[in-house]
């Protein structure tokens, strides 16, 4: 899984027939960005914000059905407590300042993850924009929030002995998922080089194609997002067959 250049250089044409329904994100590099430049971390988080107004504005010019957003781990809570409140913060307000643009361009948005674990303040905000934005009919943004896949699976799991489930199916498994009804991403995208999932969506991505780049997420810009696309647009997806 070859990394991609850092800067793409003219614009490839996008076959619309072959887009990809749903596309997820780990967005990484942010403290790494900041340090490059002798700026403190949040700056990098800051920046960040503006790579995710424009990945949504890409993929809803683009055709794009669902944008997953890898936003805050279980584990970084880990993190120092002052960036975790700061980052915290600044979901508050983004969620303020973005929703008008959300609904303007029909967007909806979900959150996935153990949400009752968040701030109240965030939740109340988050509450708030998904009420607003429920019934959009445009992309659906969906925010990983205090999420952690494996915890994800475990919650699913005990969902379904709580149902009084004996044994279970796949299907049955998907069904109690935090994407409940929400197909499974076609393609994965991480940025700043690393080349792992992170404990992000490991049920979901058991076939989704994967574009690793090295740019830091705060210079991540709709060239880049269509590269990735048309990278996924030239390969040939088998599932296991021939």
């Amino acid at each position: 899984m070859p990394a991609k250049a850092s800067s793409v250089s003219s614009e490839p044409a996008l076959d619309k027939a072959k887009l990809p329904a749903h596309i997820a994100v780990i967005m990484d590099g942010n403290g790494r960005w900041a340090k490059s430049k002798g700026l403190p971390r949040l700056a990098g988080h800051r920046q960040g914000v503006e790579s995710v107004r424009e990945a949504v504005r890409s993929c809803t010019e683009i055709g794009i059905k669902h944008l997953t957003l890898y936003s805050f781990s279980t584990e970084n809570w880990l993190r120092p407590k002052e960036e975790v409140s700061e980052l915290m913060k600044l979901l508050s307000y983004a969620l303020r300042k973005e929703t008008l643009e959300l609904d303007k361009n029909k967007v909806r948005l979900r959150a996935i993850g153990r949400i009752d674990g968040l701030p109240p303040a965030v939740r109340d905000e988050l509450r708030e924009s998904v009420k607003r934005l429920d019934k959009n009919t445009g992309l659906t943004l969906h925010l990983a929030l205090n999420y952690g896949s494996r915890q994800e699976i475990t919650d699913g799991v005990n969902k379904l002995i709580a149902g009084g489930a004996k044994s279970v199916t796949e299907d049955d498994i998907s069904g109690a998922l935090y994407t409940a009804g929400t197909p499974d991403p076609d393609l994965v995208i991480r940025t700043s080089g690393e080349m792992r999932l992170s404990n992000f969506l490991l049920w979901q991505l058991a076939y989704a194609e994967l574009y690793v780049t090295p740019v830091f997420w705060p210079d991540f810009r709709h060239p880049h997002l269509v590269e990735a696309i048309a990278d996924f647009q030239r390969r040939e997806r088998r599932f296991g067959g021939l």
